[in-house]
C-alpha cells in the first residue's frame, strides 16, 4: 500500500472559559442543484451562528466546498454568503482553522490574506486542555487510495496550480466544479472494503498516545471508543441531517445532528 506523506502541524487551542471547540467537514458547498445547495448553505450559516455563541474555535476539517480555486483577484462568487460569515466570525474573535480537503485544494491567498484564516495542507496535532487531538481530513488514508495519492500529488503541485491559474477564471472555476462533481460521485460510490482504512489509521494514532482522532472524508458519521481513546468521523452535509461535533472540557465530545 502506498502511504501518504503528510506534514503534521502542532497547535495549542486555548479554549476560553465556558467555551467549546466546533468541528465540521464535508459540507460540499457548490454540489448539486442550485436550490439544494442554497438550502445546504442556509443550514451551514445557521450552525455557524449558533456555534459562535458557545465556541471560541471552529475547525473546518476539509471539503467545506465541493470545489475551490482562487486566483490573485478572483474567487468563486457562489460562496459569497459563507465567505462573509467566516470573515465576520474571524473579525469577532472566533479562531478558525481550515484543513484542506480533497475537493477544496485550490487555495492560493484569499483565505489567509483577506479572511485571516490559516489553511493547513496536512494534518494537525492539537492540544485542547489536557487532551491530545489528531485531526485530518482523511483523504489518502483508505486502504485502496493509492491511485488518488498520485493524483493528489499532481493536483497540489505548485507549478501545476500556477499553470492552471493561467486559464481564465470562468473556465478554470467551471472546470474545477465539473471535475470535483465527478470525483465526489466516485468517492460516494467507492467500496471501502471490509476494513475501514480511516479507522485503522485512527487506531494507530491513538496507540501513539493521542486521546481523540477527528476525521471526515468517509461521509459516515461515527463516534467509536478505541481503547482509552476516541475515533470521530464528522459525517457529511449532503443529506437532510448534516452532522458536526463540539468538544468542551466538561462534556467531552458530542456528535450533533442538524435538523431542518
Amino acid at each position: 500500500m502506498l502511504s501518504p506523506v503528510v506534514s503534521v502541524t502542532d497547535i495549542v487551542l486555548d479554549v476560553h472559559q465556558g467555551k467549546s471547540v466546533a468541528f465540521l467537514s464535508d459540507v460540499h458547498l457548490g454540489y448539486g442543484a442550485r436550490q439544494d445547495d442554497r438550502q445546504r448553505e442556509d443550514r451551514l450559516l445557521s450552525v455557524l451562528r449558533n456555534v459562535s455563541q458557545m465556541s471560541s474555535h471552529i475547525v473546518i476539517v476539509g471539503d467545506l466546498f465541493d470545489y475551490w480555486f482562487d486566483y490573485g483577484t478572483v474567487v468563486p462568487s457562489r460562496f459569497v454568503r459563507t465567505l462573509s460569515m467566516l470573515h465576520d466570525l474571524a473579525d469577532a474573535g472566533i479562531e478558525l482553522i481550515y484543513l484542506m480537503g480533497n475537493h477544496d485544494f485550490g487555495h492560493y491567498r484569499y483565505f489567509e490574506e483577506e479572511l485571516k484564516i490559516p489553511v493547513i495542507l496536512g494534518d494537525v496535532s492539537a492540544t485542547i486542555g489536557s487532551k491530545r487531538f489528531y485531526i485530518a481530513h482523511g483523504d489518502g488514508k483508505a486502504h485502496n487510495d493509492a491511485g488518488y495519492l498520485v493524483l493528489r500529488a499532481v493536483l497540489r503541485n505548485r507549478f501545476a496550480q500556477w499553470m492552471y491559474r493561467k486559464l481564465h477564471p470562468d473556465l478554470g472555476i467551471a472546470l474545477a466544479s465539473r471535475t470535483s462533481h465527478g470525483s465526489r460521485d466516485l468517492t460516494g460510490a467507492r467500496d471501502y472494503g471490509q476494513r475501514d482504512g480511516l479507522r485503522d489509521f485512527a487506531e494507530a494514532r491513538l496507540a501513539e498516545g493521542y486521546d481523540v482522532v477527528v476525521m471526515g472524508h468517509r461521509h459516515v458519521a461515527e463516534v467509536t471508543p478505541i481503547g482509552s481513546g476516541l475515533y470521530v468521523n464528522l459525517g457529511h452535509w449532503l443529506g437532510h441531517q448534516p452532522t458536526y461535533a463540539t468538544y468542551d472540557i466538561e462534556k467531552g465530545l458530542v456528535l450533533r445532528t442538524v435538523t431542518e
